[in-house]
């Protein structure tokens, strides 16, 4: 039996999918052709090339090898069709986005949009844990988490060097201090981000470091939330330094003795970091990291 491409992409897109149900919803075909062409390439290959996964499917060790080299054609594939297009195509094309913040993705996608007027988009908000769950699953097709990433599958670059601070009303009187030990915060009523929050984890861990309990905080699930309640005068707050903002009802301090430095990512697939729009995302990210000095060692 030859060898037929429509197989071996059938078999990437289960493969980058994690299983047959993600892949035949992602490329608009039924379950049944994609079994069928995998069944047909397992024929020709003379092994099994998944194995069952709980819902999905993992990859064999022939699998794995097969998928190595699919990547690089589907690269190669990306690539003709930019050159025979002209890179148009693009621009009729939706770009789905996750974020833990989208202070660090709009600035992004505005450039985006002036280079390709017909480009669309989809923003989720959700916290650093869920937008990586939404790469992996095909729910988005780039996300942007201060959440370091090891999963071989993924490709991470980072974005933005943060830090995170202290915030307090202005009628606070810790407000005209400029800066604070968190140590100083024992006994106080904090505002902070729900678990699964890689700002909740930073902020716990710099906090109980600190000999600060959290026993009375209010969790809330969105950085907005966390700068009213603040505002309201609920107690303090900590958020990352380029999400502070510039609210006038709040002052920022910078924390004193151990300052907590984080950074932003951006994450992609990695058999997707080739293809447009993801590509030009991730160049253009590049380039407004550099253009506004978010990295301290340049990009």
């Amino acid at each position: 039996m030859a060898l037929n491409l429509t197989h071996v992409l059938a078999f990437h897109d289960v493969a980058a999918a994690g299983g047959f149900t993600a892949a035949a919803r992602r490329e608009g075909v039924s379950q049944p052709t994609l079994s069928a062409h995998v069944r047909a390439l397992e024929a020709v290959a003379g092994r099994k090339l998944f194995a069952r996964a709980g819902r999905g499917v993992r990859l064999t060790p022939a699998g794995e090898a097969l998928h190595a080299a699919t990547q690089e054609l589907v690269r190669a594939i990306v690539r003709v069709e930019e050159v025979m297009t002209g890179g148009k195509s693009q621009g009729r094309r939706l770009l789905r986005v996750s974020t833990d913040s989208a202070i660090h993705v709009l600035p992004i996608l505005a450039e985006l949009k002036r280079q390709w007027p017909t480009l669309q988009f989809a923003i989720q908000i959700a916290n650093s844990a869920e937008v990586i769950a939404h790469v992996l699953d095909d729910a988005a097709d780039v996300a942007v988490t201060a959440r370091p990433v090891r999963d071989p599958r993924l490709a991470a670059r980072r974005l933005r060097d943060d830090r995170l601070v202290v915030i307090a009303s202005v009628d606070d009187p810790l407000a005209a201090a400029g800066s604070i030990e968190l140590s100083a915060l024992r006994g106080m009523p904090l505002a902070l981000r729900e678990r699964g929050s890689i700002t909740r984890a930073t902020a716990q861990a710099a906090l109980q470091a600190a000999g600060v309990s959290l026993e009375g905080s209010l969790e809330v699930e969105t950085r907005e939330a966390v700068l009213e309640a603040v505002a309201a005068g609920f107690g303090c707050g900590l958020v990352f330094a380029s999400e502070a903002g510039t609210d006038a009802r709040i002052a920022t301090l910078e924390i004193e003795g151990a300052p907590v430095d984080v950074a932003e990512y951006v994450i992609c697939r990695q058999d997707r970091a080739a293809a447009s729009p993801v590509a030009d995302f991730l160049a253009m990210a590049a380039r407004v990291a550099a253009e506004r000095g978010w990295l301290k060692g340049g990009v």
